[in-house]
């Protein structure tokens, strides 16, 4: 049975969020015309699911409703905190009046299929591959330099975080923890640089990434793998000194027991007093004439 809508007495505070469950069990919640659901993954765990104008009753709702996979979700809790954020998101961005438009100009990604203006001289367009962010000169022009792009486009998945970070103004609170994320993430020798702090281990993808590769400089990195068919209970990896990658770049093959091949973070490495040299037949397609070193 479907629970009451959140009201303006509840925790959220904003009367649009209604939780209850689907007809197959599934923890369910509505946000406008938004619905997220909970679903089963493997070993225990749950990722959110989110579907569109589902037009029908909540307690009819199935799995087949949803189709954007939007992360995992360690419990129940998990899954109320992250509505009532989106619940959230979507009250400020109304606020903010954005102007939905019609768009046919050309952008790095293709022609523009239609526009979000977010201010005079921010506008998001999106594409039928990508989307991004045009900044008119203006605009581009309080974009620090190290992070300016000369010709104003900032592509969806990580320069986005660029204008978000210039002119947070014109953004949800939701939106801009996302953009602080994606800047320690993606630019943070920027991030640095403009805000005065400096990174620690666990705070930047990219930072923990160099520091990694620069440990492992002399190790060998996994960059292909395969559960052989060939020697029962190993994986079969090919690995490079540093996981380099390239023409000329040099190449072994280890044997790897199942249940130690874990990729980590950044990748595997291999640890050669205890994973052997393999130069037997290969599992990997097109291996044949190629050289093993």
């Amino acid at each position: 049975m479907a629970h009451a809508p959140a009201n303006a007495n509840s925790t959220s505070g904003l009367p649009e969020v209604e939780f209850g469950r689907s007809a197959d069990g599934l923890l369910v919640a509505l946000v406008g015309e938004t619905a997220f659901a909970m679903a089963d993954a493997r070993d225990g765990k749950h990722y959110l699911v989110t579907g569109w104008r589902i037009r029908k009753p909540m307690t009819e709702w199935t799995r087949s409703d949803f189709y954007s996979h939007c992360g995992e979700l360690a419990d129940e809790a998990a899954f109320r905190a992250k509505v009532l954020e989106q619940a959230e998101h979507s009250q400020e961005k109304r606020a903010l009046g954005r102007i939905e438009t019609d768009s046919r100009i050309g952008t790095p990604w293709g022609p523009s299929q239609g526009a979000t203006v977010y201010a005079e001289g921010v506008v998001f367009h999106s594409t039928a591959g990508h989307g991004g962010f045009q900044l008119a000169p203006v605009r581009n022009g309080k974009v620090q330099p190290q992070l300016r792009a000369a010709d104003g486009f900032y592509e969806e998945d990580e320069c986005w975080a660029i204008v978000a970070f210039t002119f947070p103004h014109l953004f949800t609170s939701f939106e801009r923890r996302c953009a602080e994320r994606t800047m320690k993430d993606s630019f943070p020798d920027a991030w640095e640089a403009i805000t005065g702090n400096v990174l620690q281990p666990g705070e930047s993808w990219k930072k923990d990434e160099r520091t990694f590769l620069a440990e492992h400089a002399e190790d060998w990195i996994v960059v292909s793998a395969i559960t052989s068919d060939r020697e029962k209970g190993f994986v079969e990896v090919i690995a490079t000194p540093g996981g380099k990658r390239g023409p000329g770049t040099e190449e072994r093959r280890f044997l790897v027991p199942s249940e130690e091949y874990r990729i980590g973070r950044f990748g595997f490495v291999v640890d050669e007093s205890r994973h052997r040299v393999y130069g037997g037949p290969s599992s990997f397609v097109g291996w044949q004439g190629r050289r093993a070193s």
